[in-house]
């Protein structure tokens, strides 16, 4: 009966050693909120302007006078026309800004997935998208990230979309593709003191490819799988990087996307068992 007393205590005390660890693990765990990619663009467009109006106006008075011994009579006209033409045409020239909604998805997911912080919902960004929208301190000081202990703020420094066909080596048939490459940076940002914890750059693609029998063959290219593409792309490198930076711990379900490059997703190398033949 002492011996099972003994154990019922030792049990207990394992227990309360183990939750107060889980719960010290848990108070540590960093809470990292992720801001939608921030763009900025130098936006030219192509203007004409044509203006033409013409106005006139005619004025005319008459009068009589006849008396007993005179008669006269007076007549004037005054006519007045006048037209304007404008014409111009060049380029405008502004600076777009804003933030996209589409790429960090996957990389919110990937950080829920691997464990080792914790994710808290950023506020969106309100008001129009002016120089302030880089100004990543004034936004935390707004409040805009309530419990996070970090902040990822992500900025594009590059995107285009390529369209692009080649000729097969063999036959008339032609490939015909749309890509896209995305190239954005990323800061590590902590909320307290402003420190910079990681600063590191990442890049993802996408492309889909169709074959084209006959010249003139009209092709629709899936736009969503090339961006969906990209965006697991871009999360996967964002992640790597932040991982070596911050010195998160990786997770198990790491590799759930899958790593693309070029497009194409990599497979993973297999551990193969030796093949005995007997024969």
């Amino acid at each position: 009966m002492l011996n099972l007393k003994k154990l019922m205590a030792g049990l207990f005390c394992s227990v309360a050693a183990f939750s107060a660890v889980a719960a010290e693990q848990k108070m540590t765990i960093p809470k990292i909120a992720v801001t939608d990619l921030t763009y900025e663009e130098k936006v030219s467009e192509y203007f004409r302007v044509v203006s033409a109006s013409s106005k006139s106006s005619v004025k005319g008075s008459y009068s009589e006078r006849e008396t007993d011994h005179s008669y006269s009579q007076r007549g004037n006209v005054n006519a007045k026309s006048e037209s304007n033409y404008y014409e111009a045409e060049g380029f405008y020239t502004y600076i777009d800004r804003g933030e996209l909604k589409t790429y960090t998805a996957d990389l919110k997911g990937a950080l829920i997935k691997g464990g080792g912080v914790s994710l808290v919902q950023a506020r969106p960004y309100v008001g129009k998208p002016m120089e302030k929208i880089y100004d990543i301190i004034g936004r935390i000081k707004q409040g805009m990230y309530p419990g996070a202990d970090y902040v990822l703020f992500g900025t594009v420094s590059n995107i285009q979309f390529r369209q692009e066909s080649n000729q097969l080596q063999y036959g008339n048939s032609m490939t015909a593709s749309l890509s896209l490459d995305l190239v954005a940076d990323f800061s590590l940002i902590n909320t307290k003191t402003y420190e910079v914890k990681a600063a590191f750059s990442a890049s993802g693609s996408g492309v889909d490819t169709k074959i084209i029998s006959r010249a003139g063959d009209r092709v629709v290219f899936s736009r969503g799988k090339v961006m969906q593409e990209t965006s697991r792309s871009l999360a996967d490198a964002a992640y790597d990087e932040l991982l070596v930076q911050f010195g998160a711990p990786r997770g198990a379900n790491r590799g759930q996307y899958g790593r693309v490059q070029n497009g194409q997703p990599v497979v993973p190398v297999q551990n193969t068992e030796p093949v005995t033949v007997y024969k």
